[in-house]
């Protein structure tokens, strides 16, 4: 049985914008700063068994913080980055629609079918995220990663249509808690995007 414990990074620069950041390598803001070290003094007494997190700097840094107060060495793995939302990086809700409507329009529909113009197949992204979780083997596991790539890989775990993730997961909080046990193939969810603090 592993219990794992999936976190979005700390704020960064581009979301406190609403900007999609995807792969693009963003900083924290002051307040994302204030968010891991929140969440590093969660992880002190979380009874964690290892911590991992995305090659991107603002999981990083925010897992960086949770490792050290746990005593734990951080790993990292390129599986957990954000998805490539390709021309969309660093743009708003409104510059896609004025850019790309009809794309923009289609994405707001189904973003699984219809990933944002040059992005990364969400289905591709939920299997590559996947495929790390699943080896991670035991005991409580802190993941550091990204909201998009979080989602999508909840609704794959838990059988909810992929194209259902904004719908269905509509929010997922900077360093908030979501839980999920893996025990012999199945998952099942222990909780969803509670606060630190």
């Amino acid at each position: 049985m592993t219990d794992l414990v999936l976190v979005r990074h700390g704020q960064t620069v581009w979301h406190a914008e609403n900007r999609y950041a995807g792969v693009s390598d963003i900083a924290l803001t002051d307040e994302g700063t204030r968010q891991a070290e929140r969440l590093a003094v969660w992880a002190k007494s979380a009874d964690l068994d290892a911590v991992w997190c995305s090659t991107l700097s603002r999981a990083r840094i925010t897992a960086s913080a949770a490792a050290q107060a746990a005593g734990l060495e951080l790993r990292v793995d390129a599986r957990l980055r954000e998805l490539d939302f390709g021309d969309a990086e660093g743009m708003t809700k409104a510059e896609m629609e004025e850019r790309f409507p009809a794309a923009r329009a289609a994405f707001e529909a189904d973003p699984a079918a219809h990933p944002l113009p040059g992005g990364e197949d969400p289905h591709a992204a939920a299997e590559r995220f996947l495929s790390c979780l699943t080896e991670i083997e035991g005991g409580r596991v802190l993941v550091v990663a990204h909201t998009t790539a979080i989602r999508l890989t909840l609704c794959r775990m838990l059988g909810i249509p992929l194209g259902e993730y904004r719908r269905r997961l509509p929010r997922l909080d900077n360093c908030a808690l979501t839980e999920v046990r893996l025990r012999e193939g199945r998952a099942a969810l222990l909780q969803y995007n509670t606060p630190t603090q």
